[in-house]
């Protein structure tokens, strides 16, 4: 008589077929493609700003500025004149928080814009097809 272990050390596995499913994309809706698309815009305009401030840190502490007020003071002629008065931060984060909000107000358009023109097309190409394997 054989025991148990010796029975499962003698069966064979059986190698186990990848399973695949094809599946049509035929409609996306148009809601939850404005709210993704409002997350994403704004996920990017956080972005923005934040690097914005960072780029314009990095650029105020190497001394960039003051290099750049010197050239334009040697070709101007003009003593009086600094760039910190146009660009200072709180100007230049001011214009990245509106590019900002430009970016979220778009971004969402175009996400409901894209949504309401694939499902149109799906109409005429038959939507995308997508497969899935289960490895």
């Amino acid at each position: 008589m054989s025991s148990v272990a010796e029975k499962l050390q003698q069966k064979t596995r059986r190698p186990s077929g990848t399973r695949q499913v094809r599946l049509r994309l035929v409609y996306v809706d148009f809601w939850s493609m404005v709210k993704l698309s409002f997350l994403i815009a704004l996920a990017v305009s956080i972005v923005l700003v934040v690097a914005t401030a960072l780029v314009w840190g990095v650029l105020d502490q190497t001394g960039v500025f003051d290099k750049a007020d010197g050239l334009l003071q040697d070709v101007t002629g003009q003593s009086s004149y600094s760039l910190m008065d146009q660009f200072s931060l709180g100007q230049v984060v001011g214009f990245s928080i509106v590019v900002g909000v430009l970016d979220v107000v778009v971004g969402t358009v175009l996400g409901a814009v894209v949504s309401v023109l694939y499902n149109l097309s799906v109409r005429i190409t038959g939507g995308v097809l997508v497969g899935l394997a289960n490895d």
